[in-house]
């Protein structure tokens, strides 16, 4: 079963104004109206920019993400969410089944795999820096929403997101930290 979000994204059809359009008045039956840092994110998602958005813990990146998985879809391409942990991961799994349906989001973790050819996949950050690894450009990735991208610096794991933004030249990027 489609949600009225996925609906609204694939008659779109990669159109930006029409995807914006959709997408704010989506976001306004729920209650949401965006805040400027998140109207010029959105517009600069659905227009095919890439973004980083960098603010503070409470001021509506998750909604942005959303955002960003409808203009992906619009254009008929597969993204991924990821994150440093598998707990965010499969919260965002769930978040984003209510929002998008089940038949439309998989998960991807080390241990565990759910629907994983949908057009969404939540994964772990090194899941899809090994699926860049693998695949290069050629990897079936037309968007990537990276969140906690402050981890980018880090010794260990920073590994993580720098590879899919090197190795994954076609691909829009998200990139979310607070």
């Amino acid at each position: 079963m489609t949600t009225p979000l996925v609906d609204a994204a694939r008659a779109a059809a990669g159109d930006p104004d029409r995807l914006y359009d959709a997408f704010v008045a989506w976001a306004s039956e729920r209650g949401f109206a965006l805040y400027p840092a998140q109207d010029e994110a959105v517009i600069e998602l659905v227009s095919g920019a890439n973004v980083v958005l960098a603010t503070p813990t409470g001021t509506g990146k998750s909604l942005v993400a959303v955002a960003a998985h409808a203009a992906s879809l619009s254009r008929g391409e597969r993204t991924y969410y990821t994150a440093p942990i598998k707990a965010l991961v499969s919260e965002k799994f769930f978040a984003l089944v209510e929002i998008f349906g089940a038949e439309n989001v998989g998960m991807v973790t080390g241990d565990s795999s759910v629907n994983p050819d949908a057009p969404i996949v939540c994964c772990t950050a090194e899941i899809l820096a090994n699926l860049a690894l693998r695949e290069g450009a050629a990897a079936d990735v037309g968007q990537v929403v990276m969140d906690e991208f402050h981890f980018y610096g880090d010794p260990d794991r920073g590994w993580a997101w720098q590879v899919p933004l090197l190795l994954l030249p076609r691909a829009q990027f998200l990139l979310m930290s607070a």
